[in-house]
């Protein structure tokens, strides 16, 4: 008769457990894929293609003109020094600007997605880029979405 003590014991319990973690590990690609349906969109594109982004480049372009304005007009008697701390805030503000109106329409187009997702039963969405392969676009659907509203 074979004698195993506590600490024996624990050690088969922690490799068998060890096994356990790797075998599960190598297979998530098939045990994953099934449990969570992924989809796929072309962001770049919705953003391109998003009827605000029209508006926000026409934003964007009158707030880099209103800014090269206000510098030529109040650089005329500053320093070099002022100059580029002025150009400097200046460009902060086109940043901050451009952010705002970016995220606007990330937003939309987040919750559209998120909208397409829930009504085709999928999990997860990746970007295309993120995308080796398979899966279902659904760049198409999510861009109806956005212009129907």
């Amino acid at each position: 008769m074979i004698k195993i003590n506590s600490k024996q014991l624990m050690n088969i319990f922690l490799a068998a457990f060890v096994l356990f973690s790797i075998i599960t590990i190598t297979n998530t690609s098939t045990t994953y894929a099934a449990a969570f349906p992924v989809g796929i969109v072309n962001y770049q594109l919705l953003v391109k293609q998003h009827p605000d982004s029209a508006k926000a480049q026409t934003a964007m372009n009158d707030a880099i003109e209103q800014a090269k304005t206000n510098f030529d007009t109040k650089s005329v008697n500053m320093n070099d020094q002022e100059k580029q701390s002025y150009y400097e805030q200046l460009q902060r503000g086109l940043q901050i600007k451009q952010q705002n109106l970016l995220e606007a329409i990330q937003n939309k187009i987040n919750d559209a997605v998120k909208a397409v997702a829930k009504s085709k039963g999928l999990t997860i969405v990746v970007d295309r880029g993120a995308a080796v392969y398979g899966q279902q676009d659904i760049t198409d659907d999510v861009m109806k979405k956005i212009v129907a509203k």
